[in-house]
């Protein structure tokens, strides 16, 4: 597809050069070709002005006519093609004011924010590189282009780039672009949420979310946002162990709010302001919570009973949160050889056991969910020859917590059985 991709690319800038435009692959694409990284998508800086591209190729879209930027759609891959520009002041510490068009390449790549970003390559494959980017590639080290109080001041979501570009390449922040960026951090008090979220999902996301995590302390950004949030308890005390071994954004996610201490509704709360999806809250939520009504059952409970007890309540968490999240969970517990992360010896000793043995015992469960249940409320109501009410649900639920643990069969005639049983002893308990 990158092959596919980078000839479509190409073909477009050798049509503006045809026309007698200036042209050149720019960005990203030609960092992660010099890095050898695979290449999502092509951009194309032009001296060309919006006008002239459209006129020049027969599929555009006005995507972004205020900066100069016109989709050319090739092959049915669109190309971002932008027009040479410089960038006048900025409002909000986020976007210029005002744009014009220039003819220099040179002089376009100088707004960029970092030297391995400002790099471009000719119609004949030969890079252009007039900040030295490919040079702090080699050495390992992320600069910004000119002053970096300048390149921040800018644009303040550039200090949460610099942070996520370190981590996923590797890098070392150079000192002057290093101090800029704590100097002017309180400057992301400017930047939407959304925007810090789409970052932050990045870094944590990412082939290293360690170096994130180090990178995000080290800086302090989470405590200068638009709004506070629990993830700026982040201290540089902390050791991590491998969070990549967790394969999810969001199971990397939940293991830091448990490390943080987090309750379900702090969970919520900070997501909402970073405004995650649904979906992915849900998945954060749902094994934070589990844990936490796993540690609470144990420090409730007179004494550890042994694996009995905990598989009880494993199964129990399995029932009321899902068992994908239980199994997240347990791979959460599988990173370190001993939860350093409690000081508690019954949870200690229980995360032990359900690292062993949690995921056995929810491949024995024959049934995870009601509709999995042989028996129904309707049929329950009928077998019973009562009405239905909130009975109705604690009575099922009961069912299933013992189909799941093996206690009953899951078939109609033993259920029907038991649910008298249970039912009567409900009702002795309400009188």
């Amino acid at each position: 597809m990158s092959d596919a991709l980078k000839q479509g690319a190409m073909q477009i800038v050798r049509r503006l050069c045809e026309a007698g435009f200036e042209a050149y692959l720019v960005g990203g694409c030609v960092r992660d070709e010099q890095l050898g990284r695979p290449v999502k998508d092509y951009d194309i800086a032009t001296s060309a002005h919006p006008d002239q591209v459209q006129r020049l190729f027969e599929r555009t879209v006005p995507t972004g006519l205020q900066h100069g930027t016109v989709t050319v759609v090739a092959d049915k891959k669109p190309y971002e093609v932008t027009t040479f520009r410089r960038e006048g002041g900025y409002e909000a510490f986020r976007r210029p004011t005002e744009v014009e068009y220039i003819d220099s390449l040179t002089e376009d790549l100088q707004r960029r924010d970092f030297t391995m970003n400002a790099m471009a390559i000719d119609q004949n494959g030969h890079l252009i590189d007039p900040f030295d980017g490919l040079k702090d590639l080699e050495r390992g080290v992320l600069r910004c282009v000119g002053q970096a109080e300048e390149r921040f001041g800018e644009d303040a979501l550039r200090m949460m780039r610099c942070l996520r570009f370190a981590s996923a390449y590797g890098l070392m922040v150079e000192q002057a672009t290093w101090d800029a960026l704590n100097s002017g951090i309180s400057l992301l008090r400017h930047i939407a949420m959304e925007r810090i979220r789409a970052e932050l999902e990045r870094m944590l996301g990412g082939s290293d979310p360690n170096r994130a995590l180090e990178l995000l302390t080290d800086s302090r950004a989470l405590r200068h946002v638009k709004q506070e949030l629990l993830l700026s308890m982040l201290d540089k005390e902390t050791e991590w162990p491998p969070l990549s071994r967790l394969t999810e954004m969001e199971h990397r996610l939940a293991f830091i709010y448990i490390r943080l201490g987090a309750d379900p509704a702090g969970v919520e709360e900070d997501m909402i302001k970073l405004t995650f999806s649904r979906q992915q809250m849900e998945t954060v939520k749902r094994i934070v919570a589990a844990h936490t009504v796993l540690a609470s059952g144990l420090d409730e409970s007179p004494e550890l009973n042994g694996e009995p007890y905990l598989r009880r309540i494993w199964i129990a968490a399995a029932l009321n949160y899902g068992v994908s999240a239980l199994r997240s969970l347990r791979e959460i517990y599988l990173l370190e050889d001993a939860p350093i992360w409690t000081d508690n010896v019954k949870v200690s000793r229980a995360v032990d056991v359900w690292r062993k043995l949690g995921c056995v015992w929810l491949e024995q469960m024959s049934v995870s969910a009601l509709a999995e249940l042989a028996v129904g409320g309707k049929e329950l109501m009928g077998h019973l020859g009562v009405k239905g009410g909130p009975w109705t649900g604690r009575l099922l639920h009961r069912l299933l917590e013992s189909a799941a643990l093996g206690e009953l069969r899951n078939d109609k005639e033993t259920l029907l059985a038991a649910a008298q049983e249970h039912y009567d002893k409900m009702q002795e308990n309400d009188e």
